[in-house]
């Protein structure tokens, strides 16, 4: 019997970390991937029963197909992909470059689109595809000096989401993205330098991974603002 599982991109620090651990805590079979081995190592030792990892850079087809391999060999049903892999690059729009937003195309909306046409063969009948947004890319929001590209791709992943739940409905698999606001991360840190946001990894953790697991019994196709305030 396919071992039914949840996978978790960007698992090395911060949300993906922390979403993990929390999964993990409730039960439930986790495949950790990110770039960095030594964290996953980590999040292993934190519950060798319950989480397995895989090294992965979500920008290189080969590594992918590692990915891939992986799933197909230890027989792996995906339940529920919480894709919250992605990066940032903060300059003012006259200094962006082509590679910059050739960067962040690449990072925040492609990542998506290859794992996603890679796995979906292994996903279960009734999966749920999360995909961790940003209000920066959620229209009518506040947008900030130096976070065009950024907020931008976001934006673009928002579109895509909706799109793949057109795309799978008949498959019976659902996609929802959780526009997330202000959440202590090295990443938050980076666009908003002395700021204190008002939540923790582990606070937003507990949510994704609830909502991950029981939300696409009430929605689908959706865009939601996770937010207490601004940025």
């Amino acid at each position: 019997m396919a071992k039914k599982t949840i996978l978790v991109t960007g698992a090395s620090r911060g949300i993906g970390f922390a979403t993990v651990k929390y999964l993990a805590d409730q039960k439930h079979q986790v495949l950790a991937t990110a770039r960095s081995a030594e964290p996953l190592k980590e999040l292993q030792k934190y519950n060798s029963r319950r989480i397995d990892y895989v090294t992965c850079d979500l920008l290189d087809s080969t590594s992918i197909q590692r990915l891939t391999d992986a799933v197909r060999e230890q027989d792996i049903e995906i339940i529920s992909l919480i894709h919250n892999a992605g990066g940032l690059i903060k300059k003012p729009f006259l200094e962006l470059t082509d590679n910059d937003w050739n960067s962040m195309w690449n990072m925040n909306v492609m990542s998506a689109v290859r794992l996603l046409r890679a796995l979906l063969p292994f996903f279960g009948k009734q999966a749920h595809l999360v995909t961790i947004g940003s209000m920066g890319g959620y229209q009518g929001s506040i947008k900030f000096p130096g976070l065009a590209a950024y907020s931008t791709s976001k934006g673009a992943l928002s579109i895509w989401t909706e799109s793949m739940a057109a795309e799978l409905n008949d498959s019976g698999i659902s996609a929802n993205c959780i526009c997330l606001g202000a959440v202590q991360t090295e990443m938050f840190g980076t666009a908003f330098p002395g700021v204190k946001a008002p939540l923790k990894s582990d606070d937003i953790a507990e949510f994704i991974g609830d909502f991950a697991l029981k939300g696409h019994k009430f929605l689908n196709g959706k865009v939601l603002p996770i937010a207490l305030n601004n940025p």
